[in-house]
């Protein structure tokens, strides 16, 4: 068994630079076992895999190994504590319909890899049938955006959409927009009528919803709140909303 202990290996230093978004074109890095295993089961095309030698059994039938020893696998892997096993993926090109149904989700401009990971998660679990991204959201790919989503990317279909384009695609679907937002205009979330079909919208952290959004939302809504915070964290938010209209 070669063992890779050096970091100027062109094959370790080439799958480094996905850590980088700029070289993240047509694959990315997902790091630990769910993940592999996640990526194994949805039919996601593998393209490399380093591991640690020790798990030798465990990737008998598989491809394109290359064994590291534990200080460079430490230095591809992103977490403070790697699980033996990095895996390069190729990317998934979604192909975005020219009409909708059922129950979507768009983020509008959600900046922290956590939250965004996080909701994905929380709609995958819901129910909900797809995810949009606006164009400053988030990279999908980051891996601390990756570790939150824990696989649900490849669940359910995610699109990266202008916020124009997500409100004429909602427009020719015939789908409500109900966007979250603290305002004169907004409703308790509970007196919202349900719906099979619609497209919930959570804001960025601080700036919330843009005003294109909520000039076009057929429904404003807030969480009312008891206490003495000014907001909820987006993600708490979300799922709160999510899972009421699921």
């Amino acid at each position: 068994m070669n063992i890779i202990t050096s970091k100027a290996n062109n094959v370790v230093k080439k799958a480094k630079k996905l850590h980088q978004k700029k070289y993240r074109t047509d694959s990315y890095l997902i790091e630990g076992w769910h993940l592999f295993e996640e990526a194994l089961s949805s039919g996601a095309e593998v393209i490399s895999i380093f591991a640690l030698p020790e798990y030798a059994d465990h990737l008998s039938g598989c491809k394109q190994v290359y064994w590291l020893s534990p200080d460079l696998l430490r230095d591809l892997a992103d977490s403070k504590t790697p699980q033996g096993i990095v895996a390069e993926v190729r990317l998934q090109q979604e192909v975005l319909p020219e009409k909708l149904s059922g129950k979507y989700l768009f983020l509008e401009d959600v900046q922290d890899p956590g939250n965004l990971g996080t909701i994905i998660r929380t709609a995958d679990a819901a129910g909900f049938d797809g995810i949009f991204i606006s164009e400053h959201s988030a990279d999908l790919y980051n891996l601390k955006t990756l570790r939150s989503m824990q696989g649900s990317h490849f669940h359910l279909p995610i699109y990266r959409l202008a916020t124009a384009d997500l409100i004429d695609l909602a427009k020719k679907s015939d789908l409500p927009i109900f966007a979250s937002t603290l305002s004169d205009d907004s409703i308790d979330y509970e007196k919202l009528k349900g719906s099979q079909n619609f497209i919930l919208v959570m804001g960025n952290e601080g700036q919330g919803i843009s005003s294109m959004i909520e000039a076009a939302a057929d429904q404003l809504v807030h969480i009312p709140m008891k206490g003495k915070a000014e907001s909820l964290n987006v993600a708490v938010a979300a799922g709160i909303l999510i899972f009421y209209l699921s």
